[in-house]
C-alpha cells in the first residue's frame, strides 16, 4: 500500500475532481434518457421535436467529456510520474493505443451517426437495424473501450500509474453503465419489433 501512495498522490483534489467527473457523466446521461423515455421532457422543451432533444442532448454529453477529459489531464500533471514508464518504447505504445482508441470512438460515431450515438432511442428515433461493420464487428462496445484506451494511453505518455488506475475506474464505470443500457434498449427495439408484427396481423 506504501508503494501505491508513492506513485498516487490521493490527496490532489484534482485527482477527486477526476474522477467524480468519470463517475457523473454515464450516470448523467442514463438518468436523462430514461427521464427522457419516460417522460419526453426533453422532446417537449424542444417543442414536440425528439430529434431536437436528442441534438440537445448530444450537445450536453459531448461538453461534458470535455470537461471530463480536461479534469483528466489536470489531474495526470498534478501526480508523481513513474520514471520506468518514461521510456520511449511505453510511449510509442501509448501513441498507439490512443490512437486505435480514438479509431474505434471515432468510426462508432460515424457508423451510428448523431442520434445512435447520442440515445437517440430513448427519444423514439430507432436504427433500421442493427449495425454490423467496423468497429461493431470487433466489439458491440466500440465507444466505452476506445474510450477507455485512450485514458490508459494518456495515462502511458505522462507515465503516471494514477491514470493507469483512472483507467481501470473508468472502464469499471462504463461496464456498470452497460449493465443498466443493454438491457434497457434491447427492451426498446423488442417493443418495436413487437408493435411491428402486431400491425401485420391487423391487417
Amino acid at each position: 500500500m506504501e508503494r501505491v501512495k508513492t506513485y498516487i498522490d490521493f490527496s490532489q483534489d484534482s485527482l477527486k475532481y477526476s474522477a467524480l467527473s468519470v463517475a457523473f457523466n454515464p450516470i448523467f446521461w442514463n438518468i436523462v434518457a430514461r427521464l427522457e423515455y419516460n417522460t419526453h421532457f426533453l422532446t417537449k422543451l424542444a417543442l414536440g421535436k425528439p430529434k431536437c432533444g436528442c441534438y440537445t442532448l448530444a450537445v450536453t454529453i459531448f461538453s461534458l467529456g470535455i470537461i471530463r477529459d480536461l479534469l483528466y489531464e489536470k489531474a495526470l500533471r498534478d501526480q508523481p510520474t513513474y520514471d520506468a514508464l518514461d521510456v520511449l518504447p511505453v510511449k510509442i505504445f501509448a501513441g498507439l493505443i490512443f490512437a486505435y482508441g480514438n479509431v474505434l470512438v471515432l468510426s462508432s460515431m460515424w457508423a451510428l451517426g448523431v442520434t445512435g450515438t447520442y440515445l437517440g432511442d430513448y427519444f423514439g428515433i430507432l436504427m433500421d437495424a442493427r449495425v454490423t461493420g467496423f468497429p461493431f464487428n470487433i466489439t458491440d462496445n466500440p465507444m466505452y473501450y476506445g474510450s477507455t484506451l485512450s485514458f490508459l494511453g494518456t495515462a502511458l505518455w505522462f507515465a503516471k500509474p494514477a491514470g493507469i488506475a483512472m483507467s481501470a475506474f473508468v472502464l469499471a464505470m462504463y461496464m456498470i453503465a452497460l449493465r443498466f443500457e443493454e438491457p434497457f434498449t434491447a427492451e426498446i427495439y423488442a417493443k418495436r419489433d413487437r408493435e411491428r408484427a402486431a400491425g401485420k396481423k391487423e391487417k
